[in-house]
């Protein structure tokens, strides 16, 4: 069955430049130029991927970011931002709102396409234990949930990866450019920043709370997870 992608994008030319390579690539598109209709579409039928653009009529983007994060049906729903806007605070915005990746116009089609692929492939089931689980923290697969103290987590997409990463390889320290591989997949890896992984990891932490001091840096060498309890020595 073809992936459904959702564009959000109020310029009707990039919509159907969108829709018409995402077909060509066998994936099956809707699109919206209003951001409210946008959204209520994304609701009653959840999408496998939501391209959104920032600047929207009715609705803005990063409201619906947070309105997607919130609803219980498209709270893991992979989100990808694609905005003109270029401004460092705008990406941490995008990423701090549930963005999962950011997109710069102009972009080339190839890359958003290869990007597309890699992300939804690292939301398709993987064959691994259902529960991993590491203290008082616990990711469920099988539900693509992640709960601390029994809690349940309201995660992105990349901040679930993050922290199902840190948890299966607990212990471990992990490279930035180790966990760029992992969770964003090896192409994309080559064209991101790997200071996009300490925005995640400090909205991460954010989210974790009193749990979130287990996400411990390593100088020079990245991020690992430290046993409940563990004394901070780095």
């Amino acid at each position: 069955m073809a992936a459904r992608i959702l564009i959000i994008e109020d310029d009707r030319s990039i919509a159907e430049i969108l829709r018409y390579n995402l077909e060509k690539h066998g994936y099956s598109a809707a699109s919206f130029s209003d951001g409210r209709r946008g959204y209520e579409s994304a609701v009653k039928d959840v999408p496998d991927l939501v391209l959104l653009d920032l600047m929207l009529p009715e609705m803005d983007g990063l409201e619906i970011c947070r309105l997607l994060r919130r609803n219980y049906k498209t709270r893991t729903t992979p989100i990808l931002i694609l905005t003109a806007r270029a401004e460092d605070a705008d990406e941490v915005l995008g990423l701090e709102n549930g963005a999962d990746d950011y997109v710069i116009k102009p972009f080339k089609i190839q890359t958003l396409m290869a990007r597309i692929k890699a992300i939804l492939r690292r939301a398709r089931t993987e064959s691994e234990p259902s529960l991993l689980i590491s203290g008082g923290l616990e990711i469920d697969t099988a539900r693509f949930q992640a709960r601390a103290g029994g809690q349940v987590l309201e995660l992105t997409f990349k901040e679930y990866g993050i922290l199902k990463f840190l948890v299966k390889c607990r212990g471990r320290v992990l490279s930035r450019e180790k966990i760029l591989e992992e969770v964003w997949g090896h192409d994309e890896s080559l064209h991101t920043e790997p200071r996009v992984v300490d925005k995640h990891i400090g909205e991460l932490r954010r989210k974790l709370k009193s749990a979130g001091a287990r996400i411990v840096t390593v100088v020079h060498s990245g991020y690992r997870l430290a046993e409940e309890g563990e004394e901070d020595l780095t």
